[in-house]
């Protein structure tokens, strides 16, 4: 496990300089600029503030200065937002995004396993048709259209939640149900297949013979191993959450990581750009290794070598 682990890491390290690297050279490549304004800046101006920001050196130049601060954690001064740091927009960022994220995510897992366990459970029944056909539904459906039909729901017609913003707790449910539906869904079928795979195995009858109840045999028996489709997908489950979370942080007037990603990019402010695209791939990097740990220890026939 621990020489798994170090080579993940160094391969985590190798695709963190990759992403970094392709993003600043084609962040630089694109058409426009950060100081690109509807009014026209006076040229004396213009090359004072890229000169300030270090735009006025050759294009290798600038990706060594930069990379050079980047490794000692220091993610320079935001273009568009004067006088902050990239670092001190992402410290007020992350915790936004990461609640927001984490809520929804608990919540699809908790609809979705819940549905999964009782459509495997019911066969064949009504239970299991109507679970089903919900989680069809919702898959279906991409998150920011449940998002305006939530508010069109909760907030215009049924005025229970506030429409936007993040002072209240109240402010959590729209987004974080809007991100979870989808996912809900896919977590959903993943579990039911999972389960109807470990309800048939030989020690899933042998404790029905032993006269086991139907919940201990699903909570103690079966669900560890049903539940490994469902881990699997975890990765993936949050990489969607989190770029999904671009979207529903416009929609919801959220200032969490992805408003400000959007914003740094139609201003092309390229340190932002950088800081919020490494701390997503950080943060993915993050959740599959964490995934695929979590496997091996509910799958004790897995050994990484």
């Amino acid at each position: 496990m621990w020489r798994f682990l170090g080579r993940r890491l160094l391969w985590t390290a190798f695709m963190l300089w990759l992403v970094a690297t392709s993003t600043f050279f084609l962040m630089r490549l694109a058409p426009g600029g950060p100081f690109d304004k509807e009014r026209s800046v006076p040229p004396e101006i213009l090359e004072n503030l890229r000169k300030a920001y270090q735009l006025d050196k050759p294009l290798l130049t600038q990706y060594s200065l930069w990379l050079g601060k980047a490794l000692k954690g220091d993610l320079g001064p935001s273009m568009s937002f004067r006088n902050h740091t990239v670092n001190d927009i992402l410290r007020q960022a992350l915790p936004v995004s990461a609640a927001l994220g984490l809520f929804a995510l608990l919540i699809a897992l908790f609809l979705g396993v819940l549905a999964g366990v009782i459509g495997a459970i019911r066969q064949n029944q009504w239970l299991d048709y109507s679970s089903m056909t919900v989680a069809l539904v919702g898959i279906s459906i991409p998150n920011f259209i449940l998002a305006l039909v939530m508010i069109q729901l909760f907030v215009f017609a049924l005025p229970i939640f506030p429409p936007a913003g993040w002072s209240r707790i109240s402010h959590i449910w729209l987004p974080g149900l809007a991100l979870a539906l989808p996912f809900a869904g896919r977590f959903a079928r993943l579990t039911r297949t999972g389960m109807l795979d470990v309800i048939h195995q030989d020690y899933i009858r042998t404790a029905r013979a032993k006269g086991l109840s139907e919940w201990v045999i699903v909570v103690r028996h079966a669900l560890r191993g049903g539940l490994l489709p469902t881990v699997s997908f975890l990765g993936p489950a949050a990489a969607g959450i989190l770029t999904g979370s671009l979207v529903i942080e416009q929609i919801f007037a959220i200032p969490g990581m992805g408003r400000h990603f959007v914003k740094a990019a139609f201003d092309r402010d390229y340190t932002l750009v950088m800081g919020t695209t490494l701390l997503y791939f950080l943060l993915l990097a993050v959740f599959n290794l964490l995934v695929d740990v979590a496997y091996a220890y509910l799958d004790p026939r897995i050994r990484y070598e």
